[in-house]
């Protein structure tokens, strides 16, 4: 038995409370205290009116294999009450071997604004984004999925604010469908949701929201560079880039767009998996940014993702500190049998899901546990030399 008073037992002591004050931090008390600080505020920025001269815009997508809905995802963007003569749209084929070449092509006779690339080699997303942008006219990009749908005021939403010379990205709002009890569509979705808030009141505080989701979102042209071939995240490449440029990165709740939302588990973690390599790739290479005298970004950067990311760890450090404090104390025996609980029960969720049973509650427990799982092993994997960012999409309209 360890002795509550030797210099072991307070060194975990220390451990274990600071592991825990990390992650309270990162997921409660951080979120709580930016919506303080917001309150109702609304972005103090220049914007466009419908009948101002607008801006051109170009809508470029890469698409590898997304002959279920490309075509819905081309008819949703010519639907937009934007000037059509101030648009065009640029879709990559990334090597596709489904249909989706056949039905983009015709739809290029449909839609004269419509633009069509097909690639003969697989190079992965951000490679073929780069190549689109070469071939773009606008003065604003908006990058967006193939299975993102956009309405009919989404794309004007998204332009609205690059009035303001100091805007330099737009983010959407991404409105989650297809929900099923049975798997982890609600959690996911309470997920996004939340980070939504989190990125809107990071926007009208300072401008530093720390990355758009992907799905749909719009840049300044003059500031886009080019995504590093082997990066896995390429829109939280292309955010940073711009913050560190000066320039503002914010959230537009009215431009909204709409996603069929993940629910298998498994395929959701390799998604996790793949974004946290990338996270800590973008980590990395925006470390400086950590120090930086932007007001907000370095306190935005720590806060909302560097210690986020980290979780694992502060997660495995208060575990083991942990079974040393239970060795000396009743007290923290206790709370050891709790802890080892947590760990427990997304396996007694597993368990409960094949037998046809959903608790919401132990669905939370396993979607936290596993995106931590997750993070953990995309640090290990970001250790390692990566050659491509082709990588294999989520299935879509998943049952």
């Amino acid at each position: 038995m360890i002795a509550g008073t030797t210099l072991i037992y307070w060194i975990a002591l220390v451990i274990f409370w600071l592991s825990v004050a990390v992650i309270f931090y990162s997921y409660v008390l951080f979120p709580l205290l930016l919506q303080l600080l917001a309150g109702r505020r609304r972005p103090d920025l220049e914007s466009y009116a419908a009948q101002d001269l607008l801006p051109r815009v170009s809508i470029l997508i890469s698409a590898y294999n997304e002959e279920e809905v490309i075509e819905e995802k081309i008819r949703s963007i010519f639907k937009t009450h934007y000037p059509i003569n101030k648009l065009e749209v640029l879709v990559g084929s990334d090597c596709s071997t489904d249909r989706t070449n056949e039905i983009v092509n015709g739809l290029t006779g449909e839609f004269e604004g419509l633009r069509f690339f097909p690639y003969q080699q697989r190079r992965g997303k951000g490679n073929v984004i780069n190549d689109l942008f070469n071939n773009a006219t606008g003065s604003v990009i908006i990058l967006t999925d193939a299975n993102v749908m956009l309405d009919e005021n989404t794309v004007f939403e998204l332009v609205r604010y690059f009035k303001d010379d100091r805007v330099g990205l737009v983010d959407s709002q991404m409105i989650n469908t297809r929900m099923h009890p049975g798997g982890i569509s609600f959690q996911e979705k309470a997920y996004i949701s939340r980070e939504v808030y989190i990125k809107q009141h990071e926007s009208v505080l300072w401008g530093t929201m720390m990355g758009p989701f992907g799905g749909c979102f719009a840049i300044h042209a003059d500031l886009y560079e080019p995504v590093p071939r082997n990066f896995l995240v390429d829109d939280f490449y292309i955010n940073m880039k711009v913050l560190e440029k000066g320039y503002k990165c914010i959230n537009n709740l009215e431009a909204k767009v709409y996603e069929d939302i993940s629910n298998n588990l498994a395929d959701e973690f390799r998604r996790k998996v793949r974004i946290s390599t990338g996270n800590f790739q973008n980590l990395r290479k925006f470390s400086h940014l950590l120090w930086s005298k932007t007001k907000g970004l370095s306190f935005c950067f720590i806060s909302h993702k560097a210690l986020r990311w980290t979780g694992p760890f502060f997660l495995l450090a208060a575990y083991l500190a942990n079974i040393v404090l239970a060795m000396g104390s009743t007290f923290y025996f206790y709370v050891f049998i709790l802890h080892s609980l947590l760990f427990v029960l997304p396996l007694s969720d597993l368990l409960l899901k094949k037998a046809g049973v959903n608790l919401a509650l132990l669905r939370f427990i396993t979607h936290f546990y596993s995106m931590n799982l997750a993070l953990l092993a995309g640090f290990f994997k970001s250790l390692k030399k990566i050659e491509s960012n082709v990588w294999k999409p989520t299935k879509r309209n998943q049952a």
